[in-house]
């Protein structure tokens, strides 16, 4: 790896996962290979591995490099893209999710005494990409209704929900839809997520294309790294409409540099590889960035 390039911020735990090869196992050897190159120590490795075995998420069996992870449940979801979310900013990217000029607003009144149902609701309204426009009253740009109403349902608050939609919400004096975006969403720190990203991928792909060769490592080193600075940029991006954005718009270009070295690194592994000896996040981000996956 190129000791020059920035290094991402990439979680013990997240490294373990993201680590899983198809048949549900963990290479040690790899596991504190690749934590070497992130200037993770082995004893945060071991400790990390010594939690997640206290949860019950793997079993252990060997000892030290030559030991082998087996996770007793799915370990993807801690850095496993929604693969719904992801797909729809690729149709925005490429002009395929126009806007029709809809908000779509929810407004609740949860009593004090199911505080915990109402925070829940909020923080499922947020994940959603709503942004709060008053106590208790949250806008969309995109059609969330269904997924709102299933998790109103679930907590058991939907006949506290209003559902209403408008073409023309205005906030005091503000009514231009960009504007109204713009107060509404933290597109700043959107913004600087994903030139981080941006930032990552250009190093990532100037690093594949050197035509110098990169070691078994350094590859799933590289992988890892996008993986967590994509899904630190993706998770919390509300996918507002390319209409309501600045342009450019860094989003699109980090989503496509990353598209792009996600493929270059797919390319580079073995023909033929089989899954089960490949890490899942090859197939789980070919998957999800519509890039072919190898196996």
């Amino acid at each position: 790896m190129n000791a020059k390039r920035g290094r991402a911020e990439v979680p013990t735990r997240l490294l373990v996962h993201a680590l899983v090869r198809g048949d549900g196992t963990v290479d040690a050897g790899e596991l504190y290979a690749v934590a070497g190159i992130l200037g993770m120590t082995d004893q945060q490795v071991r400790l990390c591995v010594k939690r997640l075995v206290a949860e019950g998420r793997f079993t252990h069996e060997g000892r030290g490099r030559k030991a082998v992870l087996r996770a007793a449940r799915d370990a993807t979801g801690s850095i496993a893209p929604d693969t719904a979310h992801v797909r729809h900013a690729y149709r925005q990217d490429h002009g395929l999710a126009p806007w029709d000029g809809t908000w779509h607003l929810f407004a609740f009144a949860v009593p004090e005494a199911r505080r915990a149902a109402r925070d829940a609701l909020r923080d499922s309204l947020l994940r959603l990409g709503a942004a709060p426009v008053q106590g208790g009253f949250y806008a969309s740009a995109n059609p969330i209704e269904r997924l709102v109403e299933a998790e109103a349902r679930h907590l058991d608050v939907l006949d506290a929900v209003t559902f209403l939609t408008s073409n023309d919400l205005r906030m005091g004096t503000v009514d231009e839809p960009a504007d109204l975006a713009a107060a509404l969403w933290p597109l700043a720190e959107t913004a600087d997520r994903y030139d981080r990203l941006a930032c990552l991928a250009e190093s990532c792909l100037a690093e594949i294309e050197s035509g110098k060769a990169l070691s078994d490592a350094g590859q799933l080193t590289m992988a890892v790294e996008l993986a967590a600075e994509f899904t630190r940029a993706m998770e919390p991006d509300p996918l507002l409409p390319p209409e309501l954005l600045p342009r450019p718009w860094p989003g699109s270009r980090a989503r496509e540099l990353t598209a792009t070295c996600w493929t270059r690194l797919l390319q580079a592994q073995p023909e033929g590889g089989n899954s089960t000896s490949m890490p899942r996040l090859f197939r789980l981000y070919g998957d999800v960035l519509g890039t072919p996956a190898v196996g």
